[in-house]
Order: C-alpha cells, then structure tokens, then sequence
C-alpha cells in the first residue's frame, strides 16, 4: 500500500491558531497570548514578502537572525521588543519541533540581546491622576459614575486590564471600613486577594447605586450599550480619551501606565515594602517588582544637570 504523508505545514493561519490554542492550555493568559500572536504574524508578514505560503520547515536559522536584524536596523526597536519577539519564535518553533511538524527547531541558535538596566517605568503625577479623576467624573452620557470608579479602581489596586475586565459583583466585598477584591484569573490562573481602600469602595459604591440587584455573577464594568462587560480595548481608549481631556501630553495614558503608577505610588507611602507590592500585583518574582526601585529617565536627566553646577 502507498503510504499517506502528512501535509507539509506551513506558516499560516491554522498553524498559528493550533499554537495560540497549544498556548491557552499552558494557563498563559489571553493578553500574552495574544502578544506572541501579534509578533508571529508580524514575522509571518516579513518573511512572505517575496514568497507565499511559506513551509515551517523550509525556514532556517538563517532567516531567523536576518529577521532580527531587521528590527533591530529597519524598525529601530529597542532590546526588550526585540528580545520579545525572539521569545515568541522560540516558542513557536519549540512547539513544531514537539508536535513533530518540523524535525528541527532552527530557533535553538538564535540568541536574545543583550539588555542594559532597565529604569523605572513612568507614571502619572499626583496632579496628573486627580486631573484624570476629574475627567473621568465629567464623563457624558451616564458614564461618569463607571469611569470615575473604573480609573479609581486601577489606580488604588493595580489591576491589570484583562482581570479588570473580568470582575464580577461576587469578587468583591465592600464594608464601612474595609473591602477586599478577588482576582479569580490573574496572570498564569492564579488567585489572589487584593483590598479595597477607602477611594475604591467609595467609588464602587457610587457607580453600583443604580444598578439593578445582581445575582452575584454579572460583571462589574459594563458597556455603554447593551450592558455587555467591557472588552480590553474598550478600557485602552476610554483611557486614552480620558487622558486628553485631562490635558496629559507627557505621555499616553493606557492600562498598564495606571499599573505602574499605583506601583510607584504605593513605594513612596510605603518605603522597601517590595514582597507586599510584588503580591499586590501578582508578580512571581521580586526582580520585576524591584524595577520600581530604580531611578526614572528624569531624575538620571536631573542629576545630570546638577553635576553642571
């Protein structure tokens, strides 16, 4: 009998969804997920612009590094981005070599570069977060009781936006004097508890006043239209609105500037309290939490200059 072979794969869309999928059940979260897939198809682009339906198997080393070198001249990215979208190859490739669609994983060669000290992320002001507060409170339409409450609740808790989303009325608690919330999905499917402090209960209260009596299940962040729970990139450009209005040009206000900022401001009312801030933000390591330790471009640029004098 003539054997059957399997269909050379090939890099396209069922061979990125299978991973994305390979990937989910790995308890990665879906804005992770989401990541490597965003950097596979911007590879995927680059390396079918002379050919079409490329094989997985006809890729080689080769083509990996030049591909590097392509961000890295072309598209001027920094180390980090650079480092990142080798991490997304050499897990895609890793998974092909174990799944058997290639026999061999061209991405073992492929070396990360090399990072300086990273400094500390920006964050808002103190004058920065009440404009933006006040923004938020002016909103129209009916949304400035769930805007107020959703800057608020990043702001005081730290919350990334994907677990931001998916709060539901039975993950909180709200007393007189204390409040705490639950994250049922972090990052990597892990629980943790987090309290509510004063502003956070305060604001949730207000924003749940006129909601109708809830069966515990319903999600807390509603859309404007339909009462569907507010998408990820609803959130990003609430945000991103709110942050114009609020005047802010420093810098783009998004989810992850509002992480950093609670970051930031929690190590400044809380000196050297590194193993609380790294639980109240889900990390696994003190080394990502230590970031917020470290000087901001600013003051590196300050010192700079009172070295003039």
């Amino acid at each position: 009998m003539r054997s059957i072979r399997r269909a050379a794969a090939t890099l396209g869309e069922a061979l990125l969804e299978a991973f994305a999928s390979r990937l989910a059940e790995q308890d990665l979260s879906p804005v992770t997920v989401r990541g490597y897939r965003h950097d596979l198809e911007r590879f995927r682009r680059w390396i079918e612009a002379d050919r079409v339906a490329v094989p997985l198997a006809s890729i080689t080393a080769v083509d990996l590094i030049n591909y590097r070198q392509h961000l890295i001249g072309a598209e001027r990215l920094q180390a980090t981005t650079v480092n990142r979208k080798i991490q997304a190859l050499k897990k895609l490739f890793g998974w092909a070599r174990q799944s058997g669609r290639v026999k061999t994983d061209v991405s073992a060669e492929l070396r990360f570069l090399a990072v300086g000290q990273r400094l500390r992320p920006p964050s808002l002001t103190e004058a920065e977060m009440q404009a933006l507060l006040r923004a938020a409170g002016q909103t129209r339409h009916g949304l400035a009781r769930r805007n107020y409450a959703l800057v608020t609740v990043l702001a005081e808790t730290g919350l990334r936006v994907s677990e931001l989303c998916c709060l539901r009325r039975d993950d909180f608690e709200l007393r007189e004097r204390s409040g705490q919330l639950r994250v049922r999905e972090g990052k990597g499917r892990k629980e943790r508890v987090l309290p509510l402090n004063s502003n956070a209960r305060r604001a949730l209260r207000v924003y749940l006043s006129d909601r109708l009596p809830s069966n515990g299940d319903d999600h807390v962040f509603l859309s404007e239209r339909g009462g569907r729970p507010l998408a990820v990139r609803t959130v990003e450009a609430t945000l991103a609105e709110l942050g114009q209005r609020a005047h802010i040009r420093r810098l783009a206000v998004t989810p992850h500037l509002m992480r950093h900022t609670f970051a930031v401001r929690y190590l400044k009312r809380n000196p050297g309290r590194l193993l609380e801030l790294a639980a109240l933000l889900g990390h696994d390591s003190l080394d990502t939490t230590a970031i917020y330790t470290r000087p901001t471009a600013e003051q590196l640029a300050a010192g700079v200059e009172r070295n003039r004098r």
